[in-house]
């Protein structure tokens, strides 16, 4: 019997969509181009910049027939700057704004561009940065430097979003605008339990309610009795 799957997207999952975010690359060979099922791939002419599906441009990296630029969010002083908001404030950093003519929906925009802004996070900032950082350390400026301040910026925002769980339990809503994608698969499991318990209590508090007032109840109901009883005799 298959097991019961998991809801929502697994961490795994979701870094498998992560690579069809369109990326920058300067290739190093000529390449004719390509019909994919996600659309046609334009020839690559060095050394012109080309845009590429990450999964696409992660292979002529390995092979060593093209470089990755890195999108300008991911270098020490953008990351700098979007941690510097993280801490000063109890909300995420807003998202990247939304093309005037968007031809697809998110979180597949060009946020990972050579041309994508340098003060937002995209929505699969943090599984897209590991895989640049493992596979194209060479093409991003001081690489040990940025590892770092995305485990800053990782810590910040996960202790953010354990942080807004707690106002779950007076009926409030969280905030969850400007959340990645990893984030919320790797939040999932802990958020989903979290609810589930205070669903559980508010069920346990309901049920004490209605018995406590059924018991009120009968306890009245039978004392008045005794009392007409008493004025008979």
């Amino acid at each position: 019997m298959a097991l019961p799957l998991p809801p929502g997207l697994t961490p795994a999952e979701t870094a498998f969509l992560c690579e069809m975010e369109m990326v920058t690359v300067i290739p190093r060979q000529r390449l004719e181009g390509l019909e994919l099922l996600g659309g046609p791939i334009p020839p690559l002419n060095p050394p012109y910049r080309t845009p590429l599906p990450l999964w696409l441009a992660l292979l002529l990296k390995r092979q060593r027939r093209a470089n990755i630029l890195p999108p300008p969010w991911l270098s020490p002083p953008s990351l700098h700057s979007i941690l510097d908001f993280e801490k000063s404030t109890p909300s995420f950093s807003p998202p990247p704004p939304l093309p005037p003519y968007a031809t697809t929906s998110p979180p597949f925009l060009p946020s990972a561009t050579a041309n994508a802004p340098p003060d937002a996070l995209p929505y699969h900032w943090l599984e897209l940065g590991e895989m640049l950082l493992e596979a194209a350390n060479d093409d991003i400026p001081e690489p040990d430097n940025v590892r770092r301040l995305m485990r800053d910026l990782r810590e910040v925002r996960m202790a953010k979003m354990r942080a807004g769980v707690g106002v779950l339990e007076g009926g409030r809503e969280v905030n969850m605008n400007g959340v990645g994608g990893m984030e919320v698969a790797e939040g999932r499991a802990f958020i989903g339990g979290v609810v589930d318990g205070l669903r559980k209590i508010g069920a346990s508090k309901e049920l004490s309610r209605r018995e406590r007032e059924a018991e009120e109840r009968e306890n009245g109901i039978g004392g008045g009795e005794e009392d007409e009883d008493d004025m008979d005799i």
